[in-house]
C-alpha cells in the first residue's frame, strides 16, 4: 500500500487577505486539497505554501 504523506496547506488569497489552512496530499505533482475558490469569489489569484506533518 503506498499511503502519500499529508501535507498542512496554508493558503492565502491575494485579493481579501483570508487565510486558510487545510490539508492535502501531492497528486501529479500538485497539491490537491479541493479548496475551490475564497469568500470574496477569488479562485486565481493565491499564495500557497506547504509543509509535512
Amino acid at each position: 500500500m503506498t499511503d502519500k504523506p499529508r501535507l498542512k496547506v496554508v493558503i492565502r488569497c491575494n485579493q481579501c487577505g483570508e487565510r486558510f489552512i487545510l490539508r492535502g496530499k501531492r497528486e501529479k505533482g500538485r497539491v490537491e486539497t479541493g479548496f475551490k475558490q475564497c469568500i470574496c469569489n477569488n479562485a486565481s489569484d493565491f499564495e500557497i505554501q506547504e509543509n509535512t506533518f
